[in-house]
């Protein structure tokens, strides 16, 4: 008997993101789960390396791998309609867990278990936190790249994503503004410091 599971995995690569904004360039949710989990990963670095903490780096990883697959059945609600109010918030959330239920019926039994701890993460872990807080960085990158590109429809979208961001009060997500976000402002040749082929 096949399983689905993968099969729709695999479609992650059709759900486009930002559906109500004009975007220079389309992203889809594949390639922002991947970004994500490489933020999610550095946030966890950043949190045992610089501030001495315990996060687990891996399952970092794999909660930012899954935590958009309920999308591949639900589509990507704009976040104006998800967060109107509690009411569609909280039935778009019970839509969300019903899509993942659905999804590990989708799996052999031998193997449901180890993936759903990931698909359905411990959501007051501090490796859940920085996921989220990794997801809310990919989505001021977007911002960035648009920006550098001439889209001024990003504009209002930025500057609510950095509030966000900073009112966490996550000395991860401040290290990594510190750190690496000016040289998302950088052309190629500017990342290469000039160097010439």
């Amino acid at each position: 008997m096949p399983y689905n599971f993968y099969a729709f995995m695999d479609r992650m690569k059709y759900i486009k993101r930002w559906s109500l904004m004009r975007s220079v360039r389309d992203e889809n949710i594949m390639e922002h789960s991947q970004q994500v989990a490489m933020l999610a990963h550095a946030l966890a670095i950043i949190n045992n390396k610089v501030y001495n903490g315990n996060a687990d780096a891996e399952k970092c990883v794999m909660y930012a791998v899954y935590h958009e697959c309920g999308e591949v059945m639900t589509g990507d609600l704009p976040t104006p309609i998800k967060y109107f109010n509690n009411s569609i918030h909280g039935a778009y959330k019970s839509l969300e867990d019903k899509a993942c239920d659905k999804l590990l019926e989708m799996l052999p039994e031998e193997m449901k278990e180890e993936i759903a701890v990931y698909v359905k993460p411990d959501t007051d872990s501090l490796e859940y936190k920085l996921v989220k807080a990794a997801d809310r960085l990919a989505a001021y990158i977007k911002c960035l790249e648009e920006h550098r590109c001439g889209n001024t429809e990003f504009e209002k979208a930025k500057k609510s994503i950095e509030a966000d961001l900073h009112s966490r009060k996550m000395p991860e997500v401040e290290y990594f503004f510190k750190t690496f976000i000016a040289a998302f402002n950088l052309t190629l040749d500017e990342l290469e410091g000039g160097i010439t082929d």
